[in-house]
């Protein structure tokens, strides 16, 4: 899953007609040499590394702070921790990602604000690059390859350029249902702004004005501690889910069924199922076991708001474990 974008000028919004022309200049030769750099070279992104170094400090000091918050404030920074899940797994991921489901116009407005909570792009970034790990995955053009180390396909990607691969792939694709969803664009509009808001100002300003939590634990406990360890989290979905598990559905790919990734990722470690069959809404044959994300998706379908949930038949699922499976269960 994505993070915090790697490259340091991110592309402004386009629409979709924009967007297209744009990807008809780069196939003709456009494009920037010297952003994307020569194809073998690796360009550290220094900004990054210091960042994500100072975010990473700050939540070792933030454990420090645990004994002394208050229980409120621990179960508030925890919610916020299954907001933003939510925002990545059931909205970027599951909604926008894949479209195996469809949300009306409430939910898709509660995921974009979920999202911009989580912080790992905007909604358009993280899809586009998504799509374009499941068709290109294990390549040059995956943007977290796991083939090149756990390092590199959990965090490493992140303090380097992208690879041209990446970049060239990604404006290939057919991107024009996300850029004529008018939340997804305007949350890349405003995402700044926004994650200011969500990541940052309102998880610290709530335990300080609701039950007077020092502005100080509120701020590194609900907005640090919380945001380092939901980043992680979803890394690991790149990194220890592609490495460490079993391939009951095709054994041939990389990804792995990771029970400790899928409790920590709400849903998310079901990971060799996922990519055999990326449409299922579940992202996982069991359905409700040890699935929050589906669990939420069921509870919005019931309310009405979401609709056409798109799922394996257990035929299907049968057929190719005897086909491509490893045997295991």
């Amino acid at each position: 899953m994505p993070g915090p974008a790697a490259d340091a000028r991110q592309v402004p919004f386009r629409n979709a007609k924009e967007e297209i022309r744009a990807r008809i200049e780069v196939s003709e030769g456009g494009g920037d040499p010297q952003r994307l750099g020569g194809r073998g070279q690796r360009q550290i992104v220094w900004r990054n590394v210091v960042l994500m170094s100072l975010l990473h400090l700050g939540a070792v000091y933030s454990l420090a702070l645990i004994p002394k918050a208050k229980l409120l404030t621990l179960l508030w920074a925890y919610f916020c921790f299954l907001l933003s899940a939510l925002g990545v797994t059931a909205g970027a991921h599951r909604l926008w990602s894949h479209r195996s489901y469809k949300a009306k116009l409430p939910l898709r407005i509660f995921l974009a604000v979920a999202n911009s909570m989580a912080f790992q792009n905007d909604i358009f970034e993280w899809s586009r690059d998504h799509r374009v790990h499941h068709k290109y995955s294990e390549t040059d053009a995956d943007p977290h390859n796991a083939r090149r180390g756990f390092f590199f396909s959990h965090i490493g990607w992140l303090f380097v350029r992208k690879h041209p691969d990446v970049i060239e792939k990604g404006r290939k694709l057919d991107l024009t249902d996300l850029l004529a969803d008018p939340v997804v664009r305007f949350q890349r509009k405003y995402y700044k702004i926004t994650v200011v808001l969500m990541c940052f100002v309102i998880p610290t300003l709530v335990p300080w004005c609701a039950w007077e939590e020092s502005l100080w634990n509120s701020y590194f406990l609900a907005s640090i501690l919380r945001y380092t360890i939901s980043l992680n989290i979803s890394w690991l979905v790149n990194s220890a889910a592609h490495m460490y598990g079993n391939r009951p559905y095709d054994k041939h790919i990389s990804p792995r069924q990771n029970p400790l990734v899928t409790l920590g990722a709400i849903g998310e470690g079901f990971h060799n199922y996922h990519h055999t069959f990326p449409f299922d809404y579940s992202a996982s044959e069991f359905g409700l076991n040890f699935n929050p994300t589906t669990w939420f998706i069921d509870l919005m379908c019931w309310l009405g708001l979401a609709t056409d949930r798109k799922r394996a038949t257990k035929p299907m699922i049968k057929a190719r474990k005897a086909r491509t499976g490893d045997g295991s269960t």
